[in-house]
């Protein structure tokens, strides 16, 4: 049989707030490996586990470190906050992969920061929408510029990750000046604070707000399209449905 290494995407951390098979997987490794942080959200419920980590920036040492526990006939969950295929260590693991034919690997799906956020804020991902990270340790800043542009110009709601940083402190500032060339000062926009943890924190703003807000790398920001809108404090962005006509045509069939 082949070694078998589990990328599990834990969501925002809460047990609540993964799935059930994420829970099975974990339960049933013998090795947990993940950042730091990560491993602390797991919380006793997986303390009697092998838990193994690495610092930040060292993802690929962290991946390396799988292969090589399964290879010693262990079963290894390697824990990504969110979802693993979504700015996690899905892809990199496959790449390193291609050195380890002997190990087979499972994704188990999560829930990514963009629906955990949009839920708390409302609605506003409801229509085709984009999510745009803006780190560049890895991505260069001219194409998250290009990629702005585009999402702007293509009437696209935004989520955004990562809009902060020690070393970024101005980069949401800087990608809000780069949207408001294209749109308009009230866009409806809004963001999440340590989704799913203590001390979550919505707000809900105009794009020129936004460009003035202290966010976190723990902040999500969601950016309207020209139909989104503030509605009792969330953020909602419509489907199209016309709804005045639904309205009639309800009250015509109950009369």
């Amino acid at each position: 049989m082949k070694n078998r290494i589990y990328i599990v995407g834990m969501g925002p951390g809460k047990e609540e707030m993964m799935t059930g098979e994420a829970l099975t997987v974990l339960a049933q490794s013998d090795v947990i490996i993940g950042y730091t942080v990560y491993l602390n959200l797991l919380g006793e419920r997986f303390q009697g586990k092998e838990l193994l980590s690495t610092p930040m920036r060292q993802e690929t040492e962290r991946c390396i470190l799988c292969f090589e526990k399964a290879e010693e006939g262990k079963q290894v969950a390697l824990i990504c906050s969110g979802d693993a295929g979504v700015y996690g260590m899905a892809s990199l693991m496959y790449e390193l992969g291609k050195n380890h034919p002997e190990t087979e690997l499972v994704v188990i799906p999560g829930i990514t920061a963009a629906n955990s956020g949009a839920a708390v804020l409302g609605a506003p991902l409801n229509h085709d929408f984009c999510v745009i990270s803006l780190s560049d340790l890895l991505t260069p800043w001219n194409k998250i510029e290009k990629r702005l542009i585009a999402a702007a110009e293509g009437d696209f709601a935004i989520a955004i990750y990562n809009p902060s940083s020690h070393k970024r402190k101005d980069y949401l500032m800087r990608a809000c000046d780069i949207l408001l060339r294209y749109l308009e000062e009230d866009r409806a926009c809004g963001y999440v604070e340590n989704i799913g943890r203590e001390g979550t924190k919505a707000v809900t703003c105009t794009l020129k707000e936004l460009r003035e807000a202290q966010v976190n790398m723990f902040t999500t920001v969601f950016i309207g399209n020209s139909g989104s809108e503030i509605v009792n404090g969330k953020l909602i962005t419509k489907r199209g449905y016309q709804i005045e006509k639904n309205t009639d045509l309800c009250r015509d069939n109950r009369r």
